[in-house]
């Protein structure tokens, strides 16, 4: 890779690319191989996300490494779906880093609200649905949207929604999260202008097949518009109202 950027560089001293083209071929270019594939350091720089691990299932002790990694880099990574076993592996790190307990979340960073950016609203049924609502706040935090929750508030108790319609109005995003038989973003998008972001849970009974059931409910919603995200992602509502946001933001600015 080094010898791509003197190229590249020894290419824009002698006029052949110009700065333009040497930024967007620096920022697509570099990929950097490592012990859990190809992870991307200028994802940031290009896309406005940072570097993401979905830590599940993946080895305590590869995990444990790229974040030592990035802290030696002072760069920004976070990892979803912490488990136990990958709290002991970076045990090591752990003063360096912050973890959300119950979004099973650890970054190199904290939380810093970019405030000219509208706010998000995490709004979940029931209390089962908590861990997914939680992991989309703090990952809704942590890339820079202001955020708050309403949790609780599922079709059992409308009249629990109800009394938060001003909270709803003000927010400029909206995401959703509900099990069984995901009903309530038909329900948020039935009274909303503004984006409406569905995440179905795993949680319920037999028949709500470990979260097909609210899936198919929310694909097939009455109210139109509604995107939505597969089951338990609730990180990816997060990604998709940050992008949401931010060209909201460049619109505005414009």
């Amino acid at each position: 890779m080094s010898d791509d950027i003197r190229e590249l560089l020894r290419a824009f001293k002698e006029g052949e690319v110009d700065e333009d083209e040497v930024v967007q071929r620096m920022v697509r270019q570099p990929f950097e191989e490592h012990m859990l594939g190809k992870f991307d350091h200028h994802r940031e720089a290009r896309t406005g996300i940072p570097e993401a691990i979905l830590a599940e299932g993946k080895d305590p002790g590869e995990v444990a490494d790229i974040f030592e990694t990035y802290l030696e880099r002072g760069d920004r990574l976070l990892a979803t779906r912490v488990t136990d076993e990958i709290l002991e592996g970076l045990a090591d790190h752990m003063p360096d880093l912050h973890h959300y307990l119950d979004a099973r979340i650890v970054s190199t960073y904290r939380p810093e609200a970019i405030e000219d950016r509208p706010s998000v609203l995490v709004i979940s049924a029931g209390s089962l649905d908590r861990s997914v609502a939680r992991e989309v706040s703090v990952s809704s935090e942590l890339l820079g949207n202001p955020t708050d929750t309403l949790f609780d508030v599922g079709v059992a108790g409308l009249t629990r929604l109800a009394s938060h319609l001003d909270d709803m109005e003000q927010a400029g995003i909206l995401v959703v999260v509900a099990g069984m038989d995901g009903a309530l973003p038909s329900v948020v998008g039935g009274l909303a202008q503004q984006p409406v972001i569905a995440v179905p849970t795993s949680v319920g009974y037999g028949a709500s097949f470990e979260g097909v059931a609210p899936l198919l409910t929310m694909l097939n919603a009455c109210s139109p518009g509604t995107a939505v995200m597969n089951i338990d992602n609730g990180f990816g509502a997060a990604v998709l109202a940050t992008k949401i946001n931010r060209l909201a933001v460049q619109t505005d600015s414009s």
